[in-house]
């Protein structure tokens, strides 16, 4: 079998070579089979003799399992050498879809789902160790932002993508693409990554959460919390917001959906140079005046039904701000690893997937009240506040920098 010469390949001048392109697939992959439900509810429901909100909570079943199984899974997976981790977590991956594409009713179905949840976030977490065998120390921003970047592909295309092959061919055709895609990647791993392990020896589970311990962890994923819930806070309701709101003709939804895509696209490739502007924590404490920019954008949302076209320019304007988080926050987390806890590095990788999930689950629920309770327009004033709870976090980690209350609190815990 062909092995990449990590040495060349840290050397060379082209970034996006066959085994960074193999791992940026796979994330698209683990998008796709997460996405792609949305686009086929319906086939699904009527195959299946379901209501759409029992499809409905197939989302909701797979973020509520996504979530706790991100630094469990990344915890465990620590524990091996990082390329047998990777195939075996990938093999379970295939085997949840595969489930999904011959389910012959809707537990079958939904245990398919758990099951793909299961390994989702280790599977975003563990490439990420591979930054260092693959790309120079220079470019490993814009690696990180590239992985992040492929579940942002698949949002964009997953979708449509779905729908489609659901209309021409019907709802299980849309899993046996991914189910194609995946053993193709999966041969591409075999043959061009790196058989070494990320770690010189073997991991213990439990001394790896001790990269909790340190404060500027929790001001990270609470940054990130803050956001994606501020993000989802309206991005859950955008189909509605865009044709009640703002007056999209419903034969333009797709248009106006895919705009905004391609925009939150952008978003997750710049954060990869915000990513590059320092180390540490100073990447994520200078997205402070872009938190506080949301948070505006935000409150001006309400009144897109007043002026339609300042409600399109503000929603592709927070489109664009949506993941500018990511890679500031993975270098934030790996950087603390490598610095303090060099066993938690693969946990380290878990946090923004994690931490992104939850914001997920706190903005949508919010929003979901708020709806109920006040109406469609006024999300935006609730996200708002979510933002400036970003910015509170991060004023606290830049005090914690310059106090090095860090320092102190490590101490105080291993009393």
């Amino acid at each position: 079998m062909l092995i990449v010469d990590a040495t060349k390949t840290r050397s060379g001048s082209r970034f996006f070579t066959v085994p960074v392109v193999t791992l940026i697939a796979l994330t698209f992959l683990l998008g796709l089979s997460e996405f792609i439900v949305v686009g086929v509810m319906q086939p699904i429901a009527s195959d299946m003799r379901v209501s759409l909100a029992a499809i409905g909570s197939l989302v909701s079943a797979f973020a509520l399992v996504y979530a706790p199984m991100t630094p469990i899974g990344a915890a465990v997976s620590a524990k091996f050498n990082r390329f047998h981790a990777l195939m075996a977590m990938t093999g379970i991956f295939l085997a949840g879809n595969v489930l999904c594409a011959f389910a012959l009713n809707y537990p079958m179905l939904l245990v398919g789902r758990i099951v793909i949840a299961t390994v989702s976030g280790p599977l975003v977490a563990v490439p990420m160790t591979f930054a260092p065998d693959l790309v120079g120390a220079s470019d490993r921003p814009r690696f990180m932002s590239w992985i992040f970047s492929g579940i942002s592909i698949a949002a964009v295309f997953g979708v449509p993508i779905g729908t489609f092959i659901a209309q021409q061919f019907g709802w299980r055709w849309s899993f046996h693409l991914i189910n194609l895609l995946t053993v193709l990647v999966i041969i591409s791993m075999l043959r061009c990554l790196p058989r070494t392990s990320y770690m010189t020896g073997a991991t213990r589970f439990l001394p790896q959460f001790r990269l909790f311990t340190d404060v500027r962890v929790w001001c990270g994923m609470l940054a990130v919390v803050f956001g994606a819930a501020a993000t989802y806070s309206f991005y859950t309701y955008l189909s509605p917001i865009l044709t009640e709101e703002i007056g999209v003709p419903e034969r333009y939804l797709s248009l106006a959906l895919t705009a905004i895509g391609l925009a939150a696209l952008w978003s997750n490739l710049y954060s990869g140079k915000l990513a590059a502007r320092g180390t540490g924590s100073h990447p994520i404490i200078g997205l402070i005046p872009l938190y506080l920019l949301q948070a505006v954008c935000l409150a001006v949302l309400p009144f897109a039904s007043i002026i339609p076209a300042l409600g399109a320019v503000d929603l592709l304007a927070l489109a664009c701000l949506m993941y500018l988080q990511n890679s500031p926050s993975q270098v934030l987390h790996t950087a603390i690893a490598a610095e303090r806890f060099p066993s938690s590095m693969t946990l380290a990788s878990s946090m923004n997937a994690m931490a992104f999930n939850i914001g997920i689950t706190l903005g949508s629920t919010i929003s979901g009240l708020a709806m109920t309770h006040l109406g469609l327009r006024w999300l935006g004033l609730f996200g708002a506040v979510l933002a400036l709870g970003s910015v509170g976090v991060l004023v606290l980690l830049k005090r914690a920098e310059s106090r090095d209350i860090t320092r102190w609190t490590t101490l105080f815990l291993n009393r």
